[in-house]
C-alpha cells in the first residue's frame, strides 16, 4: 500500500506530534509513524511519570514536617504501589488527550517502525518512508513532500556495565519499580540523576550518588550547585565525586557491589540497586540515514538553524539532533521546522532564551548565561542576588531556602542570565524567560509591580539588588 502526504513525521513524541499538529494547522496532509505510543519518552518514560513521583515525594516530605504547621498525624505510611497507580493514571489521561488532538487535526498515525528509503520508483529523491510492522504485515509506503525526523533518544549506558533492569537499571526501569529499595547508588549527577536522588531520599531510600566530575550539575551556575548539594546532603544523600567506576569488577548477588577509583585509591560500595544516569543517546540507528546524504556528527543528526538536514526536504528536531535535549525545546524546534517547510519565514531559536529546569527539591530554574560563562565571553557584568528567606510567602510556605540570582550586562543593563533555586522556581522562571526574550533590563523588572505576598517578589528584589537598591535585604 502506498500513500502520499505533504509531511510524514518519524516519531510521535512531544516534538513529533506538536510538529504534526502545526503542519495540519497550516493545511498540510500529515502522517505520524510511531513504533510505540503517541507522546513518546516525555509522556511515557520521562518528564511526566518522573514528575508525578516527585510530587509524591514532595508531599511525603512535607507531611513528615506537618507538626510545624500545627497538624499532628498519629500514623502515616507510604503506599508506593498507589503512587505508581496515580502516575499511570496521569499518563493514560494525557495519552488520550494527545490522541484526541491528533485525531482533531485529521492526522494519520501508523504504528510501526519507519525507515527512510533512498530514491526509488516511488520518489526520485530519498524520503519515502517504509513502515514496518511487528506482526509481519506488509510494509506501508508513505511518499511525502517533506519528512520530519523526531525519533528522540534513549538512556545512555556505560561500557562493560550490563543493564539487567533488576539490579542495574536505567530511568526506564526505575519508573516501573514495584517496591522501593532500601538503598541505591546513582551513577551520574546530572539533571536526571539529581532528580532521582532528591525523589528517592525523600521517599526514605538510602541514596549515594557517584559522579566522575569534581562537582554535580556541572553545567549550572556555581552558586546553584552549592545550594542544591547542600540541601541534598542535609537530607541524607551521600556524594562521591571525581570517581571512576570499574564496571568489570561489579558483583551481583542479593545486592550489587561496585568498585571505583577516587583520588588514586580503590574503594567499593554495596547497595540494593544501581541506577545509571549518564545522559541519553539519539535514536538514529536503522532509520535509513545511510540511504540519504544526511550528515551525522557525534551520533547526532546535523541540521541548519531551520532544522533542515543536508537533504533539504528532510528536517530533524529534538533529542536526535543533540543540543539541549528538552521536551519544550523539541516542540519549539518542530514548529520552526514546519513553518519553514510552509515558507512562513520563522525566526531561528536562540538557545540563550530557552529556560531549563530541575525538578528536585529544591527546584532549579535558569535561563541565559551562568556567571562563569559571562566571564569567559568577556562581558562587563554585575550580579544581583536575593534570598527566599526574606520573602514573606516563602516563610508562609515553610520553604525559605534558596535564592534568585540575576546577571546583568553593565554596559546595556540587559539581562544576561537568571538563576533560581528554591520553591516553585520551575514555574517562576517563565517570567525571566519573557524578560530575556524582550531584552528587559533589571530596571524594567524592578519597576514591574508584583503581588504581595508572593514568591515572585524575589525577582523584583533581585533586580533591585543589582544596584544595591533592594528593599527587604
Amino acid at each position: 500500500m502506498t500513500k502520499e502526504y505533504d509531511l510524514v513525521v518519524l516519531g510521535g513524541g512531544t516534538g513529533g506530534y506538536v510538529g504534526a499538529i502545526r503542519a495540519a494547522q497550516l493545511g498540510m496532509k500529515v502522517a505520524i509513524v510511531e513504533k510505540e505510543k503517541l507522546g513518546g519518552t516525555c509522556l511515557h518514560k520521562g518528564c511526566i511519570p518522573s514528575k508525578a513521583l516527585l510530587r509524591t515525594a514532595e508531599l511525603y516530605r512535607q507531611m513528615k514536617d506537618s507538626q510545624a504547621f500545627g497538624i499532628v498525624t498519629n500514623s502515616m505510611r507510604l503506599q508506593f504501589d498507589q503512587a505508581q497507580n496515580r502516575k499511570n493514571n496521569i499518563i493514560e489521561q494525557l495519552h488520550n488527550g494527545v490522541k484526541a488532538l491528533v485525531k482533531k487535526g485529521k492526522i494519520d498515525v501508523y504504528y510501526g517502525f519507519g525507515r527512510i528509503l533512498g530514491s526509488s520508483i516511488f520518489s526520485p529523491i530519498p524520503g519515502t518512508i517504509s513502515v514496518e510492522y511487528e506482526n509481519g504485515e506488509e510494509n506501508t509506503m508513505l511518499v511525502p513532500k517533506n519528512v520530519l525526523i523526531a525519533t528522540g533518544s534513549a538512556p545512555r549506558g556505560l561500557p562493560n556495565l550490563e543493564v539487567d533492569g533488576i539490579y542495574i537499571m536505567n530511568s526506564d526501569h526505575a519508573l516501573q519499580l514495584e517496591q522501593l529499595p532500601s538503598s541505591i547508588v546513582i551513577i551520574g549527577a546530572g539533571i536526571i540523576g539529581i532528580e532521582w536522588a532528591s525523589m528517592l531520599t525523600d521517599l526514605g531510600v538510602n541514596v549515594t550518588v557517584i559522579e566522575s566530575n569534581d562537582e554535580i550539575l556541572f553545567t549550572e551556575d556555581k552558586d546553584i550547585i552549592r545550594e542544591v548539594e547542600r540541601s541534598l546532603k542535609k537530607r541524607g544523600v551521600n556524594f562521591i565525586k571525581g570517581a571512576l567506576i570499574d564496571a568489570q569488577s561489579i558483583k551481583i548477588k542479593e545486592n550489587v557491589t561496585l568498585t571505583f577509583e577516587q583520588s588514586g585509591k580503590e574503594r567499593s560500595i554495596t547497595s540494593d540497586k544501581v541506577l545509571i544516569s549518564v545522559g541519553r543517546k539519539p535514536n538514529i540507528d536503522q532509520i535509513g540515514l545511510t540511504n540519504t546524504s544526511i550528515k551525522v556528527q557525534n551520533n547526532s543528526i546535523v541540521t541548519n538553524e531551520m532544522f533542515q538536514t543536508s537533504e533539504s526536504h528532510i528536517y530533524a528536531i529534538g533529542d536526535c539532533i543533540g543540543g539541549m535535549q528538552l521536551a519544550h525545546v523539541a516542540s519549539a524546534e518542530a514548529i520552526v521546522a514546519v513553518e519553514h517547510m510552509a515558507e512562513q519565514n520563522p525566526s531561528p531559536l536562540n538557545e540563550k532564551n530557552i529556560p531549563t529546569c530541575i525538578y528536585s527539591y529544591p527546584e532549579v530554574g535558569r535561563i541565559g548565561l551562568t556567571e562563569q560563562q559571562a566571564k569567559e565571553q568577556g562581558y562587563n557584568f554585575k550580579v544581583g542576588k536575593f534570598p527566599f528567606q526574606a520573602i514573606g510567602k516563602a516563610q508562609v510556605y515553610g520553604e525559605k531556602d534558596g535564592f534568585c540570582k540575576v546577571i546583568v550586562d553593565s554596559d546595556s543593563n540587559d539581562i544576561l542570565g537568571v538563576h533560581m533555586v528554591g520553591p516553585q522556581v520551575t514555574d517562576m522562571i517563565s517570567e525571566a524567560s519573557l524578560a530575556k526574550f524582550l531584552d528587559a533590563t533589571s530596571w524594567e523588572i524592578s519597576k514591574t509591580i508584583h503581588p504581595h505576598p508572593s514568591l515572585s517578589e524575589v525577582f523584583v528584589e533581585t533586580a533591585l539588588s543589582v544596584d544595591g537598591m533592594q528593599i527587604h535585604g
